[in-house]
Parts: structure tokens; sequence; C-alpha cells
């Protein structure tokens, strides 16, 4: 098994737990979880499943960028030489990342400490925002795969 192949492994794999995770929680538990659950049992669901989740994107933050550029450093010696299909899916994942902080550091904190609280009016507007924040991530990791899939063919 060669570096790039192991790159290429724990890019995919950082890839598919972080978009695959996203749709799982926003397509399918989401509405199961409107359905069967009142409000404060809904937010501390919540809360408990991104308590358990953003770790994992956290290492995926990690991973996806370091296993990224080290296989374009690898093949193409750098950015410079890299086909269009990679500096967009470079470009898509950094936005990506940037959202994600932007939940972690700011919504979810507001949803953390308003369940902390008991706080359900401020915690159902923070999950509000991650939920929106979360659906914009699904298309632009949607939008990743595809360029990764079809771009060297584009």
């Amino acid at each position: 098994m060669t570096l790039n192949s192991i790159y290429n492994l724990l890019h995919v794999l950082a890839a598919v737990l972080w978009v695959g995770g996203m749709i799982f929680a926003h397509t399918f538990l989401r509405p199961v979880a409107v359905d069967q659950l009142e409000p404060p049992h809904r937010l501390k669901l919540w809360k408990g499943v991104f308590d358990r989740f953003f770790p994992f994107v956290w290492l995926s933050v990690i991973l996806l960028p370091l296993t990224g550029f080290l296989m374009v450093d690898s093949i193409w010696q750098g950015m410079a030489t890299a086909p269009m299909y990679i500096h967009l899916m470079s470009g898509l994942g950094i936005l990506m990342m940037i959202i994600f902080a932007y939940v972690f550091f700011l919504p979810y904190k507001k949803l953390s400490l308003a369940v902390a609280e008991s706080n359900w009016p401020v915690a159902a507007e923070g999950l509000a925002k991650i939920r929106f924040m979360v659906g914009v991530n699904i298309i632009l990791g949607l939008s990743v795969v595809i360029i990764a899939s079809a771009g060297r063919y584009m």
C-alpha cells in the first residue's frame, strides 16, 4: 500500500463520515425527532447528537486538508499545476470548514448553554441556525463529491 493510497483512504473516509453524518441527521433523524419529541426532549437530543458527532467532524476538518494537500503535493508537486477540479474541491472544502467552525463556535455554543439553562426558545434559535448551515454544507459536500468523482473527466 502506497502513501498516496493511505492518504486517499483517510481522505475518503473523513469525507464520507462528515457528509454522510450531516445527511443522516438532517434528512432522516430531524423529521422523526420533530414528529415524536416535544421541544425540550428534541433539543436535548440534538445537543447529545452534536456532542458525539462534532469531535468526528473536527477530525475530518484536520484529515481532509492534510491528506488532500499531501496527495496534491505528491501527484502534482503543488497546487500550481493541479487541475481546476482540485482547486474547486479545495475551495469548497475550505468553505465547508469555515461554516462548520461558525456552527461550532456560535449556534452550537448558544444551543448548549440554552439547553443547560432549560431556555428552550433560545436553544431552538441555535438549532435553527445549525440546521440551515448544515443544509448549506450538505449541498457543498455533495458538490465536492460530484467534482471528486467526475472532475478528472470534465
